[in-house]
């Protein structure tokens, strides 16, 4: 089959993957975009697990203190390598990742910290979903008719 530019065009709009790689996956799957789509995906896990045990030694620490000081935040972001820590880009996620944490305020670093007596007890059941009663005692007027049909 022929691979056309508009094919890999959109294989690359849905995955995201480089232009070869794309028109790669089509050729050597006659074109069929769903099975080229999947191949990219079992290559990018493949790819993801070998950069997995990659050692990130190499970024910034970013500091974020709120005018008073009464709000102070250090995160420390890693990368692979020099010439990605020092990338525009990569100082403004890092200033953007200690914004988000000074906004909500962590009591904990680790969920291993949390005392118990904080956590709070869940509203599932051993199945994931909630239990008919309480979704009754939370549904509106017509709740007996609409807990059927959602639980």
């Amino acid at each position: 089959m022929q691979i056309t530019a508009q094919m890999v065009k959109e294989l690359r709009e849905a995955t995201g993957a480089a232009f070869l790689d794309c028109k790669k996956a089509l050729e050597e799957h006659d074109g069929d975009i769903a099975k080229a789509t999947e191949y990219l995906r079992q290559k990018g896990l493949a790819t993801a697990a070998k950069k997995s045990e990659r050692v990130a030694s190499d970024g910034l620490v970013e500091t974020y203190t709120h005018p008073g000081g009464r709000v102070g935040v250090m995160v420390e972001v890693n990368c692979e390598t020099d010439f990605v820590a020092r990338t525009e880009q990569f100082a403004a996620f890092a200033h953007d990742l200690a914004l988000h944490i000074a906004f909500h305020a962590p009591a904990y670093l680790k969920v291993e910290d949390i005392p118990r007596r904080r956590l709070k007890p869940s509203r599932r059941s051993s199945d994931g979903t909630r239990s008919r009663r309480e979704t009754r005692k939370r549904g509106g007027p017509d709740r007996r008719r609409t807990v059927e049909q959602v639980v």
